[in-house]
């Protein structure tokens, strides 16, 4: 099972921290023409190849960087503005079923079977898929009730609600894994004391119940991933 999550970081770490912004919009742009689709299928088969670790993983390493490619392909070649959200996930479920397989395979052709022996990386992939992954993941999740502002001006930092939503997750992560769940409440308390302040004075019921259903959604994930954290480390 060690492996698949090796995988899975290497999926995360090259198709969402390591993958530029703008190398995803030179992409939907000029589609397979585009010189980052082949970097981005490089690094894959990069990050798959290091992270496993095993001269005789560098075949199917390759083999599952060609595929992640063709898949963002076919995503680049048919999605429209319209069905972006829904190509999206369509993608992510083609990579997971990709990465699976491959495990599969390679398990099968070595006979070679690990269990979880590496709280480390165990704790590293799921610090990692609390952060700018999980935070695409949410935005995607509600994007169809995103409130529109076209009358007020933006007073907020430049992706302040971004880096807000991963350092509160990180921190409730870190209070499940040690113990602390009494934090969590704190935590959540404080953030609705600062936040929905400003909502009560915009006076926009649309813009609040969003802002509700993200950082539900947010402290709901991380809950999940510290429970299944401890389950799986012991």
């Amino acid at each position: 099972m060690i492996l698949l999550v090796q995988l899975f970081l290497a999926h995360i770490l090259g198709d969402f921290l390591l993958q530029p912004t703008s190398w995803v919009i030179d992409k939907e742009i000029k589609k397979h023409h585009s010189k980052y689709l082949y970097y981005h299928i490089a690094l894959h088969a990069f990050l798959a190849c290091v992270i496993v670790g095993n001269t005789d993983f560098i075949a199917f390493g390759i083999s599952l960087a060609i595929i992640h490619g063709i898949i963002d392909f076919i995503k680049l070649k048919f999605q429209k503005n319209k069905t972006k959200r829904l190509y999206f996930w369509l993608d992510q479920v083609a990579h997971l079923l990709t990465i699976v397989a491959v495990f599969q395979l390679y398990t099968n052709s070595t006979l070679h079977f690990l269990e979880f022996t590496n709280t480390n990386l165990l704790l590293i992939t799921a610090a990692v898929f609390l952060t700018k992954p999980c935070s695409i993941l949410i935005k995607n999740a509600i994007s169809i009730w995103t409130p529109e502002n076209k009358h007020k001006k933006e007073s907020s930092l430049s992706n302040a609600g971004n880096y807000i939503g991963i350092l509160e997750r990180l921190f409730v992560f870190t209070f499940i894994i040690t113990g602390h769940f009494e934090a969590i409440g704190f935590l959540l308390a404080a953030k609705s004391i600062f936040r929905f302040g400003d909502l009560k004075e915009a006076k926009d019921r649309r813009l609040t119940e969003y802002v509700l259903i993200g950082t539900l959604l947010s402290f709901g994930i991380a809950l999940g991933t510290g429970l299944l954290f401890t389950t799986l480390s012991h």
